[in-house]
């Protein structure tokens, strides 16, 4: 299939910090392509620089065929950008912010009344049109911001977290509104940091850490690389965390990862393997257990098994660095 996003030894810095290093990625037309990261990956930058909003200092970024750089007019008249935090116009009603957003594309009256009307009726505001948006759930701000994201009816949209802070119920309605895109030939950019998101949506993945790639391939190929199951042990004292991860290390034959602050170890569970043959050379050892959990794979699984950290780990480093003046 022909390629909506054409991107080869993608780079950007901020001062001392690498904000993308080499990435690479491709995106076929009509499909929908998740970028998963922890914060501070680079997934942002990565949005911006597609979008034109930011410029690369190398490499390759084609949307389209278009280069982000030599035609930054020609892309923006083929994409659609849903931001990550709702950005539309908390005093005009639902129908108001459509409109202006309609006329900034200089659409023609008649076309914008008909395409606001579209998309209202589309994404179940039609009731409240006429209400302003602050008065809107945050589910209905975002099924606006989506809405309006589309108003130029774009080849390709970037939806940037779109259901992050959402309800179960409106995360939903943005998962049948982003299929009804797809199946109608609208490509897809989608970063998210939940997994579920993406292993209902994305027909391919790109996982993100440092600015670089680190894996790709479908959900399920992601979460068959990462192991069947993952093994949550919780201890009764933290001083315990570095000798049970290597009673583990030398068990499994492969590199649980240690977490001091929730007195935890977090080990792969091999198949067929027991919790009582996981547990009993940590209960020779004297080691107290308070818990243990068996889960299928997450995000957070991903990131152990191909960086060693946890996202959630990873974004309290990228936290820290921000404190000391760097960007993501």
């Amino acid at each position: 299939m022909p390629a909506a996003i054409e991107v080869a030894g993608l780079c950007k810095r901020f001062g001392s910090v690498t904000a993308l290093d080499n990435l690479e990625l491709s995106v076929p037309e009509g499909t929908v392509h998740g970028l998963l990261g922890p914060n501070g990956a680079g997934k942002t930058t990565t949005v911006r620089v597609l979008s034109t909003l930011l410029r690369p200092d190398e490499g390759k970024a084609e949307v389209f065929g278009f280069d982000v750089r030599s035609n930054p007019l020609l892309v923006r008249s083929t994409i659609g950008l849903t931001g990550q935090y709702t950005a539309v116009d908390d005093m005009l009603t639902g129908w108001e912010n459509l409109h202006m957003i309609g006329r900034l594309f200089r659409m023609s009256t008649r076309d914008t009344k008909a395409r606001a009307s579209e998309l209202l009726e589309r994404f179940d505001l039609i009731k409240a049109a006429d209400r302003q948006a602050k008065t809107y759930s945050g589910g209905m701000r975002r099924r606006l911001d989506i809405a309006a994201g589309l108003m130029g009816r774009p080849q390709l949209v970037f939806l940037h977290e779109p259901t992050a802070a959402l309800d179960p119920r409106s995360r939903m309605d943005v998962w049948r509104i982003v299929r009804e895109m797809v199946a109608e030939g609208t490509t897809v950019l989608l970063t998210t940091q939940y997994l579920e998101e993406a292993d209902h949506l994305a027909d391919s993945l790109s996982v993100i850490d440092n600015g670089k790639v680190i894996a790709s391939g479908t959900p399920d190929q992601l979460k068959a690389e990462v192991g069947q199951a993952w093994a949550d042990v919780t201890l009764i004292d933290v001083a315990a965390v570095e000798k049970t991860t290597q009673i583990l290390r030398e068990r499994l034959g492969t590199q649980p990862v240690g977490d001091p602050e929730a007195m935890q170890v977090h080990a792969p569970l091999p198949d067929g393997m027991t919790l009582g043959e996981l547990l009993n050379p940590l209960r020779d050892a004297g080691i107290a257990i308070a818990d243990v959990a068996v889960r299928r794979p997450t995000l957070d699984d991903v990131f152990l098994a191909f960086t060693g950290h946890t996202a959630t780990a990873r974004a309290t480093e990228n936290t820290d660095t921000k404190k000391k003046g760097g960007k993501q």
